[in-house]
């Protein structure tokens, strides 16, 4: 993973100074809540329903053991001992004291890590696929360039107040697991047909939230070398023409259908041809060097696991259901992937106490060469696991509370923390999550169901990403009352589309009873072994709104 240099460390540390002698001033009262609030959301500091909230960068979510172990030490120290998952593959803490936040932040420093614009109007932390380097079918490991992208990003002066926050995400596989076609900015690794050059494919203006829009191309092909002018001047085309009169109308989403993608791209590529034989070059030296940052690691000789996977699964069908939902191949025989599933009934939907923390960092040190991955799903993963270990890998996991077998299944809901913290929020998400969990406690069910993803968000800031759930969930107000908007066949995935809202709100009491009978229409109109989604997108919302409202 790629080390901080010095130069990197000490914008880092003065960073943390800054702020600190900022928030002094602003407690002190010599600095006005207006002219603290850019600075705090500037350095990760929401302030929430009852306390402030930091929220903390994971570049493209990888983590070290030592990393994380200092997460799980300011999860103790400064928090109630837990840290909450997010879809941007960062963590968030939500009791953190305002007059100790730079101590935090001076703590992080030590580890090679901050919250440098994890909020505010301005380039957010750049996502990639979370199985990236570890999965088969990949052209190039994206996370390289997410890190060029993150030093280009970080502390650009241009970019610094953007008529709202920015999004870009990387991919590097034909299955778009890093949901590149509702960020800002999406891009996705390939190779020219013509040429055989590997490049990027660049698209623009997707985004959920009020109003969600599915990204459109804005160039099918871009040579490496200019990756680094062409997003300046999509960038810069948005901040001069993007809306700043009205906050819901200012992403670049609105900008592009605005203008239509037609004459959006004939404005970056006028920009474009002022920048692109500038010194935003990215030579093959500078790639070359920053990939050497991702190298694979020196793993052990291929050794036949499979025969003793195959004894332990035949013993234990608890370990065979672990097996056969929360690990998959790795790009190299003898090692498998390992989802570790922070999905526990009855446990808030990404939440992780420090012991886990702190059990989960000396797991990665003997099983996955000390690094951690976070994924979209609020989900953590070790990459890198050999087959021989993994039966007592599940042995630790199962006393940790984090091998739920239910990746990928009904019960492993991506959720926003909702109206128990956020200040945003309509309505409740958690308890919600908590429902479905009680409610579908049956795993063989929901493995004869197949894959089926529930997204639950709050309000319509969706950062529960309810728009690309197969199932989404909307909390909404009603007269001080929570109720609960339905939409089904979303996906973020390389077939993304938005989900479809099969009618009226749901009382809060009946959101997994209403779900109960939009599963059973899905049994009872499925053809052979058809996925959830895929019966939704051939059978059209009007079955599953006959069923629940009829």
């Amino acid at each position: 993973m790629y080390q901080y240099s010095t130069v990197d460390q000490r914008l880092v540390e003065e960073r943390v100074e800054q702020f600190r002698d900022q928030t002094r001033r602003f407690i002190d009262g010599q600095l006005s809540e207006e002219a603290y609030l850019p600075l705090r959301l500037m350095n990760g500091v929401y302030i929430q329903r009852h306390s402030p909230m930091l929220r903390i960068a994971i570049p493209y979510g990888l983590l070290s053991s030592d990393q994380l172990r200092k997460l799980a030490h300011i999860a103790r120290t400064y928090d109630r001992g837990f840290g909450h998952l997010t879809t941007r593959q960062n963590i968030q803490f939500n009791w953190p004291k305002l007059e100790q936040v730079p101590d935090i932040l001076a703590d992080l420093a030590t580890v090679q890590m901050h919250a440098i614009q994890t909020s505010g109007n301005c380039i957010r932390n750049t996502t990639a696929d979370h199985l990236a380097g570890a999965i088969a079918g990949e052209l190039e490991d994206p996370r390289p360039y997410c890190e060029l992208i993150r030093q280009w990003s970080t502390f650009h002066p241009e970019f610094t107040y953007l008529p709202r926050k920015f999004k870009i995400a990387v991919s590097g596989t034909e299955n778009d697991r890093a949901a590149t076609q509702v960020h800002d900015i999406g891009i996705q690794i390939l190779q020219d047909p013509a040429s055989n050059e590997v490049g990027f494919r660049i698209l623009v203006g997707g985004g959920l939230g009020r109003t969600p829009v599915i990204a459109k191309v804005v160039r099918d092909f871009l040579p490496k070398k200019h990756l680094f002018s062409y997003l300046e001047a999509i960038l810069r085309v948005y901040n001069l023409a993007g809306r700043r009169d009205n906050k819901h109308k200012a992403r670049i989403k609105i900008l592009v259908n605005s203008l239509g993608i037609e004459r959006f791209t004939e404005l970056v590529e006028e920009e474009w041809l002022q920048l692109k034989d500038s010194g935003l070059a990215l030579d093959d030296a500078s790639i070359k060097q920053m990939q050497a940052h991702f190298q694979p690691f020196e793993y052990a000789p291929e050794t036949n696991g499979k025969d003793s996977v195959a004894a332990k699964r035949s013993d234990s069908p608890a370990f065979s259901a672990w097996y056969e939902h929360n690990t998959q191949p790795h790009r190299l025989a003898g090692y498998r992937i390992v989802t570790l599933s922070v999905k526990a009934p009855e446990q808030p939907p990404g939440d992780l106490t420090h012991e886990q923390m702190d059990g989960v960092a000396e797991l990665s040190d003997k099983y996955s060469f000390g690094q951690i991955r976070v994924s979209h799903e609020q989900n953590l993963i070790f990459a890198d696991v050999l087959e021989t270990d993994l039966h007592t890998l599940w042995l630790e996991l199962v006393k940790l509370e984090l091998a739920t077998p239910n990746i990928g299944c009904l019960t492993d809901v991506i959720c926003c923390p909702g109206l128990d913290y956020c200040g945003l929020a309509n309505a409740t998400a958690i308890p919600i999550a908590k429902q479905i969990s009680a409610h579908f406690d049956d795993m063989d069910y929901l493995y004869d169901l197949g894959e089926i993803k529930i997204k639950i968000s709050g309000c319509m800031n969706a950062c529960g990403h309810h728009h690309v759930g197969h199932i989404g969930i909307l909390g909404v107000d009603k007269k001080g009352e929570e109720w609960y908007q339905i939409t089904l066949g979303g996906s973020s995935e390389e077939n993304a589309s938005l989900g479809k809202i099969i009618g009226k709100a749901v009382a809060k009491n009946d959101v997994a009873k209403t779900i109960a009978i939009i599963l059973d229409t899905f049994v009872a109109q499925r053809q052979d072994q058809e996925s959830f989604l895929d019966a939704v997108h051939r059978l059209g919302i009007a079955p599953f709104k006959d069923a629940v409202y009829g």
